[in-house]
């Protein structure tokens, strides 16, 4: 009487012995380094493609990032004050354009909740709500918390912000699923974002000119035809944001501008605190 369950027949390998030996001898990489230098050889090969390589590197690296590497520090976190009146609380929303905003009331390390900017729509149709009822708890995390980790909590708990204590359990950052996802697919970029391989200098179709806030002075210089300082002339900067946040005094917001060396400097978008763009024409054309 036959077997009803025959064993299933072994797949067949289709290595050949110079393949077997090879790995036999090297039979894989077991460090991160030899990893990706594999999926580079893949791709070399044609058996990836580089949007691949980059992301599967991507995944390999994040595995040894916490929350620390890639968060906003405190010092460049837009923040609202509790206690401010709606007016100003309104404009400070419109003029960062987050989605949500970690709250404090009293000192800044005095983090109370997270509001969300589509909740402040409500306070339109219902202004006897009190602010204190839109906000959301605020999910805290450790510098030392794993990215990998972190993700998976993002997903779990559909938070996609978290505020990121020292090890004092004091407010250090600021880090959200973007910035988790972008060490994995790269800049998820929004309509103020280019790649850089296209430049840093744009001709706009109003002859005014978009800038880069990570342009160098030296590349603004050249482009424009003037020397670039700040009021003291021993300060040094690399970037030509660096130079116009120092100026200004302040953490630049979208749609403050400041004049230098004939050049009216206007803030299109801000991004973790640093301007991503500026809008520049020369002082006398400003009006247009």
């Amino acid at each position: 009487m036959s077997d009803p369950h025959p064993p299933r027949p072994d797949r067949e390998d289709k290595r050949t012995f110079l393949q077997k030996l090879a790995e036999f001898i090297r039979p894989g990489p077991d460090s991160t380094d030899e990893l990706i230098g594999t999926l580079a050889e893949a791709e070399e090969n044609n058996i990836i493609g580089v949007e691949s390589r980059m992301m599967l590197e991507g995944v390999i690296r994040m595995a040894d990032m916490t929350a620390g590497d890639v968060m906003v520090p405190a010092t460049r976190m837009d923040l609202v004050n509790i206690n401010d009146p709606y007016d100003v609380l309104i404009h400070g929303v419109i003029d960062a354009a987050h989605s949500r905003f970690p709250v404090y009331e009293g000192e800044r390390e005095n983090i109370i909740g997270i509001l969300m900017a589509k909740d402040l729509l409500k306070l339109q149709r219902a202004p006897e709500l009190n602010i204190r009822a839109l906000l959301r708890p605020a999910v805290f995390v450790p510098e030392s918390k794993g990215l990998n980790d972190l993700l998976r909590e993002f997903q779990g708990n559909c938070n996609h912000q978290a505020i990121v204590i020292d090890e004092f359990g004091r407010v250090a950052g600021l880090i959200t699923i973007e910035d988790v996802l972008e060490q994995i697919v790269g800049e998820i970029e929004d309509e103020f974002d280019i790649a850089e391989d296209n430049g840093d200098i744009f001709t706009l179709a109003d002859r005014t000119y978009r800038v880069n806030g990570d342009t160098t002075i030296e590349r603004v210089e050249d482009a424009f035809g003037v020397k670039l300082s700040g009021r003291d002339p021993t300060d040094e900067f690399d970037t030509v944001g660096g130079l116009i946040a120092h100026e200004m005094g302040h953490v630049p917001k979208r749609g403050e501008h400041h004049a230098l060396a004939g050049l009216n400097f206007v803030v299109l978008h801000t991004k973790g605190g640093a301007v991503k763009w500026f809008k520049v024409s020369p002082v006398a054309d400003a009006s247009a």
